[in-house]
């Protein structure tokens, strides 16, 4: 097998409905309040794609949208605590929280009047709730960037142990990935770190007490130095351009909050967008477009990964179904297609061998980032993985004279596992070995004549852990 297609299976291998978990609950004080503080998020999508993008958000935020007149963007309500889910979308490529929307704006008739009028527009804004929304959101991506160096640095560390990281689950190997949190994806996807924003939103709603945002106003000053005003402007009635517009709301904001201006090296960017009558006032969220998860080598052709997601969502792609991608260039639409569809098989293919190498690059590059944070699983997987597992085994080995071997360090965790699967496995003998000053054993089990019986059938799909 070439390395194309190894990597090509691995990735099609991995099971990424982690994802679909929900925020846990929080605290029932932090909880309630939370629960009453609804945010509207704006998102910039493909062109074309904004119905896809609304079937998405109404799929999985279970919240209603509206697709905006200005082409590329849609509007939906959220509780402050789905904000996580929110970076989980796969059809955005910026998201950003709205401050205001003004539905039918009255420009006055001269350019002069108009450009008063943001001069004196800030201080007539709500920023209250939607900066304690930017806080949770730049709180937790500094939180991100510590977790990456640990996370690097522990990777280090597992490649200079040599064999001893082998110990962990040889035998399972191939099922750690089917069951593992879906890693490969944008760090918002993993459900630990839900958690972490669940958090978040109880720290910050507690210390931003006050409704009229005069004392969030003075707690973000010393943190928030740093902004610029972007100005994005369609239609062909206005007396005024973009950046005009930009500088005088602009010189509004930083007289409000006594920022400073710097339009490269910015802390808060807020964007004023104005589509004919229409004007959004919003604080943007993400630094860089979603659809740069995937690729890291591109090629001159290399397709968005949220365009890739909206061609492939068109399709209602079911489980079993084979996808064909015969001009994959850099592996965009399979990458997206396993990610999204874990349970469709998915081919493609290129006559052009730089773009079959892109894309092999591109999956072992997602693969790799996997590895590092999490090298080949972790002991808290385990007791979900050892149980599958051992399920998994019964059903493919033959009933009175199936056999499988293990490797495992975590033999706390596969004793439990293995008790509970007792009626189709039973220990036959136990070695223990050292593996790079690692203590671990090597479990022979044999399969009891019990025939296979799967959970959906059992119990009406009710089934313990175990």
């Amino acid at each position: 097998m070439s390395d194309t297609q190894e990597a090509t299976s691995q990735l099609l291998n991995m099971n990424l409905q982690e994802n679909k978990k929900s925020v846990p609950v929080m605290e029932s004080g932090i909880r309630s309040e939370s629960e009453h503080l609804q945010v509207t998020i704006g998102a910039t999508v493909p062109t074309g794609f904004e119905q896809t993008a609304a079937d998405e958000v109404r799929e999985k935020l279970k919240s209603s949208c509206r697709i905006s007149k200005d082409r590329g963007k849609i509007y939906f309500d959220i509780p402050v605590e789905s904000l996580a889910q929110v970076h989980c979308l796969r059809s955005v490529d910026n998201l950003f929280v709205v401050v205001q929307e003004f539905k039918d704006y009255q420009f006055k008739n001269t350019k002069e009047e108009v450009l008063k009028d943001f001069e004196e527009l800030a201080e007539k804004l709500p920023w209250s709730n939607p900066l304690k929304v930017w806080q949770i959101n730049t709180s937790f991506k500094k939180r991100k960037a510590k977790h990456r160096k640990a996370n690097q640095s522990a990777g280090k560390e597992k490649a200079n142990c040599g064999q001893g990281d082998k110990a962990e689950e040889k035998g399972a190997k191939k099922l750690t990935s089917s069951t593992s949190e879906p890693q490969i994806l944008d760090y918002y996807e993993n459900p630990a770190i839900k958690e972490e924003i669940s958090t978040l939103v109880g720290e910050v709603l507690a210390s931003c007490k006050d409704e009229t945002g005069e004392s969030l106003r003075e707690e973000t000053e010393p943190q928030v130095q740093k902004f610029r005003v972007t100005c994005n402007r369609a239609g062909e009635k206005h007396c005024f351009t973009s950046n005009e517009a930009a500088r005088d709301f602009g010189g509004s904001v930083q007289e409000y909050f006594k920022w400073k201006a710097d339009m490269t090296n910015f802390d808060v960017e807020v964007l004023l967008n104005i589509h004919d009558n229409e004007v959004i006032v919003g604080i943007a969220l993400t630094e860089e477009s979603l659809h740069r998860r995937n690729i890291t080598h591109f090629g001159p052709t290399t397709l968005r990964s949220t365009l890739a997601y909206g061609m492939l969502r068109l399709c209602e792609p079911k489980p079993t179904d084979v996808i064909v991608d015969p001009m994959c260039g850099t592996g965009a639409i399979p990458i997206e297609g396993a990610t999204e569809w874990s349970h469709c098989y998915h081919i493609a293919g290129d006559n052009n061998p730089l773009a079959v190498n892109r894309a092999a690059n591109n999956i072992s590059s997602l693969l790799t980032k996997s590895q590092l944070k999490d090298g080949m699983g972790s002991k808290k997987r385990n007791w979900n993985l050892y149980p599958a597992c051992l399920r998994e085994m019964s059903r493919v080995c033959r009933p009175g004279t199936g056999r499988a071997v293990l490797l495992t360090q975590d033999k706390k965790c596969f004793t439990k596992a293995l008790s509970g699967m007792g009626h189709v496995w039973r220990k036959v003998h136990t070695v223990w070995v050292n593996i790079g000053g690692l203590h671990a054993a090597v479990y022979l089990l044999k399969r009891t004549p019990q025939a296979f019986v799967h959970p959906s059938e059992h119990d009406g799909g009710r089934h313990a852990p175990w």
